[in-house]
């Protein structure tokens, strides 16, 4: 009988109810979350869910989403004080995407991410990035077309632009934060603007034509050193970032034809490996990139039935891809100073000793830094159709 009492309980312990459950109804769903810097304080802004314009049975025609913005002293703060304007309590459990200024990224954001890399409630599979030549606020206040929920329009926008054009790149908050430590990689963010009349971006009638007045789109890479914005690639130097760090999925490449010309290539296979070596105390880094590729579109005189003919095209695709990633890190070292690659970190892989005594100078380093790029492309396919549309007119 005791013993029965006993089990009883220990099972009461785990059969308890859910104590610290919250209904649905009482929270705000907060789907992309924006901060922004004034006069000494943080601006948080949350695009959250309107709860009867998603429902089954439809809603009544408003915005699927609200804006509601919080000021404090930290951001902490500043999110508490949203319960002065929104009867539910911001729940960032479905976050999407995290939009931080440009001036913010540029004084730094280390503090700002502070609060979000303690909430329990957070998931890490949401995407960062910085609002180009405007406010955090501003991007989110965009009605989007396509998607009705803008911040499900960025996040899928930035997945289906990372993996099939090369000049983004989607950076989690758990990625931000691991460079943001790292002594041998910087961090690197996506940008974001807003194209068009700003002020009439949040309108529902932004999508009810067929051309919107104002539209968010993505933009080049903003790099940074330790927590703070120093500048932004150009899209050519971005698609070299990518190249270098293995981060190129799917692309397409316009090249010259060996007479006269263009052809466009699509990268099916982009695979680089980065290897750190240290000569008579002096870093050195080898970036070797291997590329496979497809004929996309000819619009040249060029026989690629021929064996010599497919040869040419490689060897101009890799003097291509060698100049994209060359100019990348050349740009890099020239103007900023600052690791974005992980060279930095392929040194500490291949000689720790070494790379113990360099990296408290490795900005001086780096830019100093001898990197050998080397690129091997193969033309897997040429299409249906042999040669170009307009030889087989003329033929």
């Amino acid at each position: 009988m005791k013993r029965g009492i006993f089990i009883l309980l220990i099972l009461s312990i785990f059969l308890t109810g859910c104590w610290n459950r919250r209904e649905l109804n009482e929270l705000g769903i907060t789907l992309a979350v924006g901060i922004d810097k004034s006069d000494g304080e943080y601006i948080v802004s949350a695009q959250i869910v309107v709860p009867s314009e998603v429902s089954a049975s439809g809603g009544m025609g408003k915005t699927p989403v609200t804006l509601i913005k919080g000021r404090g002293e930290t951001v902490y703060e500043a999110i508490r004080k949203m319960t002065k304007e929104t009867p539910r309590k911001m729940y960032p459990g479905h976050l999407r995407m995290l939009v931080l200024s440009e001036s913010l990224a540029e004084e730094g954001i280390g503090d700002s991410l502070d609060v979000l890399s303690r909430d329990w409630e957070l998931r890490s599979d949401f995407y960062v990035v910085v609002a180009k030549e405007s406010t955090a606020e501003e991007i989110l206040n965009v009605q989007t077309t396509l998607e009705s929920i803008p911040a499900n329009k960025m996040f899928n926008t930035l997945k289906i632009s990372e993996e099939n054009w090369a000049a983004t790149v989607g950076v989690t908050l758990d990625q931000l934060i691991k460079d943001l430590r790292s002594e041998g990689k910087e961090a690197v963010l996506t940008g974001i603007l807003t194209t068009g009349h700003r002020e009439s971006g949040s309108s529902k009638q932004n999508v009810e034509t067929i051309t919107p007045s104002v539209t968010i789109q993505y933009d080049d890479l903003a790099i940074f050193k330790a927590d703070k914005l120093v500048g932004w690639l150009t899209e050519d130097e971005s698609r070299g970032y990518n190249g270098i760090i293995n981060h190129v999925k799917n692309t397409v490449s316009s090249i010259s034809c060996p007479e006269e010309g263009k052809a466009s290539m699509e990268l099916t296979s982009f695979k680089t490996d980065v290897k750190g070596k240290v000569i008579n105390g002096r870093p050195e880094v080898d970036v070797n990139t291997k590329v496979e590729a497809n004929v996309g579109a000819l619009e040249c005189s060029i026989d690629i039935t021929k064996s010599e003919s497919i040869e040419a095209l490689e060897k101009i695709l890799e003097k291509e891809m060698e100049n994209t990633i060359n100019n990348s890190i050349d740009s890099v070292q020239e103007k900023y100073e600052t690791d974005i690659f992980g060279f930095g970190n392929a040194i500490h892989r291949s000689n720790p000793k070494e790379w113990k005594k360099m990296k408290k100078e490795w900005d001086q380093y780096f830019t100093e830094l001898t990197v050998n790029v080397e690129v091997n492309a193969k033309i897997v396919k040429t299409g249906t159709v042999d040669n170009s549309v307009v030889e087989l007119r003329k033929d």
